[in-house]
């Protein structure tokens, strides 16, 4: 397909996706910091009101496996003016929600498009340019990925510095509706489409599935035995949909790809990165609000710099996979998370903001050493035809052990009575994932290299 398609039109399609990824992703972190303002506002709990970047997280996961059978069965074109179709009213509802189980269903109307964007967005970019180019467009994709929700609590720290929370949606509004403008103008359909049909029953599954098991975390420290009934059930169904896959001749998420070494094992690190990277990001405006005492601006002006280096970092090391594969970047990304666990397990609220700065950008810089080059690397052996199940897979996955990561974040800092220890406790926890890192990928090296000896 990349060869019946001109530069031209690439460049248009890859900035039309791109920026719509960029802007619902960021607005996936924006309540970050807005957290603790909506908390006192609404008169809710705080593990009420971290459903709002919770909830928001799980429901991408939830509705992302349904991407696949979407571009499928319709036009590229059709698929993307409906995504963002969505996610205009989502914003809109967010825009005038005056309780919060309102606001909370503007968000969740929100991430049910976001999810589907993400994956279309990385399956389309994969299916327009060469296999060549693709460690330098993933790299720009994983930019995308991991720099939008980086930049989400900044941006929104600044806007609640002098304007209140609605604007949080009103901000993103006229930009999503001029990319929807746009794409219905410009955007070409490049995608041939199938007479599939959607399975219900799996999407109930996964859905049903997926919520009782999150739910179960925020559970534990209410009530263990409701905890126990909700994730028991929640992994029997989503057993029940994984075994239900392999028998659909078109099933929701091709589970059979996991057949392939490269995209199970790159899968999984890419999953471990994400999960260290969501759950430093909550921690970290939680922290400096709660304890240090500071705004939701400067919270937010403290996660920039770690953001713009994982912008510049994201390219490079989807360049340097081009050059000389994931070896390097992933073991010294992993490298560098740990050595930057030093400090935020120490840190108390005579803990100098610039060093919690510069460590959390660290941290970033060696999230997306690893992440650029194992989405890469995950695709490395799947067909044209399985690109679309494989982003949907990768991004389900994620997005899901994002969102556990965020809960499980939250709950763990409010374990103990001092929200200090408890933030130590969750970043040690948290930021142990990096030894996994470390463990999984040197054993898929050692794999691969007796494969090639063989």
């Amino acid at each position: 397909m990349q060869k019946t398609i001109s530069k031209q039109t690439r460049i248009i399609v890859a900035a039309i996706l791109l920026t719509a990824t960029f802007f619902s992703l960021a607005s996936q972190t924006m309540m970050v910091t807005a957290l603790p303002v909506i908390q006192h506002l609404m008169h809710v709990t705080l593990d009420t009101a971290q459903w709002l970047t919770t909830g928001y997280t799980l429901v991408i996961g939830i509705v992302t496996p349904l991407s696949s059978n979407l571009y499928e069965k319709f036009t590229n074109r059709t698929v993307f003016l409906g995504i963002i179709g969505t996610f205009i009213t989502g914003t809109l509802m967010g825009c005038w929600a005056h309780q919060f189980w309102l606001l909370l269903l503007a968000r969740l109307v929100q991430a049910s498009a976001s999810g589907i964007l993400m994956t279309y967005t990385m399956t389309a970019l994969i299916s327009i340019y060469p296999p060549e180019k693709r460690g330098t467009i993933m790299g720009i994709s994983s930019l995308i990925v991991s720099t939008a929700p980086a930049i989400g609590p900044t941006v929104a720290g600044f806007i609640l510095q002098v304007l209140s929370w609605r604007w949080l949606f009103i901000i993103v509004l006229p930009v999503m509706i001029i990319v929807w403008v746009i794409g219905f103008v410009k955007l070409p359909n490049f995608s041939p489409t199938r007479n599939i049909k959607i399975d219900v029953l799996s999407v109930g599954l996964a859905l049903v599935g997926a919520s009782m098991a999150l739910t179960s975390i925020t559970t534990f420290t209410t009530n263990a035995h409701q905890a126990w009934l909700l994730l028991i059930g929640g992994v029997i169904l989503l057993s029940i949909f994984a075994v239900r896959q392999f028998k659909l001749t078109n099933p929701v998420l091709q589970l059979r790809i996991f057949k392939y070494r490269s995209f199970s094992t790159m899968t999984v690190i890419c999953i471990l990165a994400f999960m260290i990277l969501l759950g430093t990001e909550q921690l970290i405006p939680v922290f400096t609000e709660g304890v240090t005492g500071t705004s939701s601006f400067v919270a937010g002006l403290v996660i920039l710099p770690g953001a713009l280096v994982n912008a510049t970092v994201a390219v490079f090391a989807g360049r340097w996979y081009d050059n000389s594969g994931p070896q390097y970047p992933v073991f010294l990304g992993a490298a560098l998370i740990l050595v930057a666990t030093l400090p935020l397990v120490w840190m108390s609220k005579h803990t100098p903001l610039w060093l919690i700065t510069v460590d959390y950008a660290a941290r970033l810089a060696g999230n997306s050493l690893i992440f650029s080059p194992a989405m890469s690397e995950a695709f490395r052996d799947l067909t044209p035809e399985e690109n679309s199940h494989g982003t949907a897979l990768n991004n389900t996955l994620r997005q899901v052990a994002g969102a556990i990561a965020i809960t499980l974040c939250v709950v763990l800092a409010g374990i103990p009575r001092s929200l200090t220890v408890g933030t130590h406790l969750a970043v040690a926890i948290i930021s142990s994932l990096a030894v996994g890192i470390i463990v999984l990928f040197s054993w898929y090296l050692m794999r691969e290299k007796r494969t090639q000896a063989n």
